[in-house]
């Protein structure tokens, strides 16, 4: 037996709000022109200022931004319009990010295409000239191919290069430096000096280079463009479970086909089985079995049945039914989890805030160093072309690319991993606080537990009474009633309601028997009139929760208990092996807190803990210097979901709960609490080696470039290849089996 634990009580701070104002909205805009952690700081900076705008996210990797906004000062255009004013068009998303994602990449592909053709054919004329000595050769000839490449590059370059100059001249527009500045500026600067060198009739033409360069890139921006579309957010995946048409019943009976995104609260949608159901609502005629595994991560289907709940995205499998829309299109359980996994993948933690703050200050950086080159060899004697060559391979190889996607790939690639295994990351730094955790604190009840009753002597109780006590439970939406239809389902037991049956508040269910008299499921001192006096104690144990009488046997007792989660205890011995400190902390009486403390394996519990305490009992591990993982399930655990450092609640918590944590598990199991600490400790490590990469490539590129030993193809390589890098190794994060890490206590 573990030891019961006290703790001094205090006020706590509320560290992060519970939920958002109703008044306000979320809208989810696509702005295509958005390349890097340059482009992300002015979108969310502009948006900010925007009147009435609450907060404004940006998805990278879905070049999406949701912005929230107080409805009665500002709207969806004007939004558009301030960023269209900072260079950045866009518009309010009406199809899936991975259709976009589609197409921007087939039209890279061919204007891939288009600058590899033609740098082959450049290359050439040029290995021509190259392959003799120039002075040996007809001079004329040489000035010929050097026009024909000029009249194969020029236009290849103006038709491939759109990608960079667009985004460059936009943000040039905006009286702004972004990323695509520099490139497009070396493309530029290296065509153009090809051309007057042409006129001129010099050798030193760098054609070749000007389109070998523009094809470079393109290579990289286009593997990058794969990558996002195999690395996008798991929100993403959630977008093609939307149900696109639905069938309304109007109030005449007549059935019509419309869009989904048309639908309205309170109308009337039949679903077919087999359909996907397009909106959150209430069954209001038949009943069927319902897939809800996006939802609740169960495979085993759930009975709907008139009053049920449905949510949009999951599976009508049995029968067609009809339901009362409660919420539709981008206000359902489905979109909601979309923008939650979207704002995840985003965030802002600190990793994400350093690499944005060093993005920003490239560009200026970038020109500085590209000028200054110039300006060096120049004084060097080196001349202008060498010169301009040298500056050009600055550009080039200065741009933040690797460093602006160092952490963004590594987020989408964890919460799109949690995902798939039942976890939904809901906070922007989670995974970071959650890699620093030492210290983990569980509620009990629908935490430890599954927070749902089972009777525990079903076995002990004849078929035909637990068929007649579930004919009354049926009728009853009470958690004893639920665990008594559970029981018999279990044991195939035949289930017909009870004729009649009405519920007497504070008793219990009474119905009618089958030949006459009453059936009876409830309290015992109310059970036990219809059974007569003494007889209950014969036949049930003294401790029954309820108990049922069919009016002519003894009342038998009917035993409860809520059981352990399958793999809790598994999950304690895991956490105490790494070295965290496991807490069992509960509202729930003593022995029963006890006797789960003692299944599960944790020596130090409390019980009897209100919601005041549970915020004190945090803040003193706090103060000991501890970083406190909370894990509740319960209206009572808000508060201390908020003040812990990271928090976690399962998908069956109170929706304020839920609110509160940085993540929610789905599913009857503690399994992906590990999972979810095991990626947040990868993650961090991830994070660290793309700025590793990051940093390194500049460090020996950058002199090198500058020192004059780096041309523009080598310069244009390497950089694609050090964005290639950084998100390559954060897909490993995807499929790569991962350790606990042991925790790390500061004191």
């Amino acid at each position: 037996m573990g030891r019961a634990l006290t703790a001094p009580l205090a006020t706590a701070d509320r560290s992060r709000p519970l939920g958002r104002a109703p008044s306000c909205e979320t809208v989810s805009l696509v702005v295509d022109s958005m390349h890097c952690g340059a482009c992300i700081a002015t979108v969310e900076r502009t948006l900010r200022r925007t009147a009435g705008v609450k907060d404004a996210r940006v998805n990278l990797s879905a070049r999406r931004v949701s912005v929230t906004y107080d409805e009665a000062e500002t709207g969806v255009q004007p939004l558009i319009d301030a960023l269209a004013r900072e260079g950045y068009p866009a518009a309010e998303s009406v199809e899936t990010t991975s259709e976009l994602d589609r197409r921007r990449a087939d039209d890279l592909l061919r204007r891939l295409g288009v600058a590899g053709f033609a740098a082959a054919n450049v290359m050439l004329l040029s290995v021509s000239v190259w392959a003799g000595a120039v002075s040996d050769m007809d001079q004329t000839v040489a000035s010929l191919f050097h026009w024909l490449s000029a009249l194969i590059a020029m236009p290849s370059i103006v038709y491939a290069g759109q990608p960079f100059f667009r985004s460059a001249g936009a943000a040039l527009k905006a009286r702004r430096l972004n990323m695509d500045v520099p490139i497009s500026l070396g493309i530029t600067l290296a065509t153009a000096m090809s051309l007057f060198q042409t006129f001129r009739g010099s050798h030193q033409v760098y054609f070749d280079a000007a389109i070998m360069l523009t094809f470079l890139l393109l290579i990289g921006r286009y593997l990058d463009e794969q990558v996002r579309l195999k690395a996008r957010g798991a929100a993403e995946n959630l977008i093609g479970l939307k149900a696109l048409t639905a069938t309304v019943v109007s109030a005449d009976g007549r059935a019509e086909r419309m869009p989904a995104r048309a639908l309205a609260p309170g109308m009337r949608v039949q679903v077919a089985a087999g359909e996907r159901i397009p909106v959150d609502g209430r069954v209001v005629a038949g009943t069927t079995d319902i897939d809800e595994s996006l939802i609740t991560g169960e495979t085993l289907p759930r009975v709907a049945a008139a009053g049920s709940l449905v949510h949009a995205g999951t599976v009508n499998m049995a029968a067609p039914i009809t339901i009362e829309a409660t919420a539709t299109d981008d206000n359902t359980l489905l979109a909601e989890i979309a923008r939650l996994m979207q704002a995840a993948e985003q965030g802002r933690g600190q990793y994400v805030r350093l690499a944005d703050r060093a993005a920003r200050l490239y560009a200026p950086v970038v020109h500085v160093l590209g000028a200054s080159t110039f300006v060096g060899w120049m004084l060097a004697g080196a001349g202008w072309e060498t010169s301009l060559t040298y500056a050009i391979a600055v550009l080039i190889i200065t741009c933040p690319c690797a460093l602006a996607l160092a952490v963004p790939a590594v987020q989408v690639a964890a919460t799109s991993r949690l995902f798939g295994k039942g976890v939904i990351v809901k906070a922007g730094d989670g995974l970071e606080r959650l890699a620093h955790v030492d210290t983990v604190v569980f509620d009990k009840t629908g935490t430890l537990t599954r927070g749902e009753p089972v009777l525990r002597n079903g076995d002990d109780i004849a078929e035909t009474a637990l068929a007649a006590a579930a004919s009354l439970a049926v009728a009853s939406r009470h958690p004893y009633s639920k665990a008594v239809v559970h029981a018999a389902r279990e044991r195939g037991v035949a289930i017909v309601a009870a004729a009649g049956v009405r519920e007497v508040p504070g008793s219990g269910l009474v119905g009618a028997r089958p030949g006459g008299g009453a059936l009876r499921l409830g309290s015992e001192a109310w059970v036990s009139e219809a059974s007569g006096p003494g007889e209950a104690a014969a036949c049930g144990g003294q401790t029954g929760s309820l108990w049922f009488s069919d009016g002519e046997g003894p009342a038998i007792a009917l035993d409860f208990e809520d059981t352990v989660r399958p793999d809790a205890a598994d999950v304690v011995r895991r956490l105490a092996a790494a070295g965290y400190e496991v807490f069992l902390v509960s509202g729930d009486r003593q022995p029963a807190v006890a006797k789960v403390a003692e299944a599960v394996g944790i020596a130090a519990w409390r019980a009897g803990v209100q919601p005041d305490g549970k915020i004190a009992f945090v803040e003193h591990l706090k103060a000991r210097g501890r970083n406190v993982l909370m894990v509740g399930d319960g209206l009572n655990d808000a508060p201390a979901l908020a003040a812990a450092n990271a928090s976690i609640s399962p998908s069956t918590a109170a929706d304020v709960s839920q609110t509160a944590a940085d993540a929610v598990f789905q599913g009857k199991a503690l399994a992906p609490i590990l999972e979810t600490m095991r990626v947040a400790g990868a993650s961090q490590r991830m994070s660290l080696e793309n700025f590793a990469i990051a940093i390194g490539y500049n460090i020996v590129f950058v002199p090198l470039a500058v020192a004059g030993h780096v041309t523009p193809l080598i310069a244009a390589l390497a950089m694609s290849l050090s964005s290639i890098a950084v998100t390559v190794n954060a897909l490993r994060l995807r499929s790569r089996r991962l350790n606990l890490v042991p925790a790390r206590r500061s004191s």
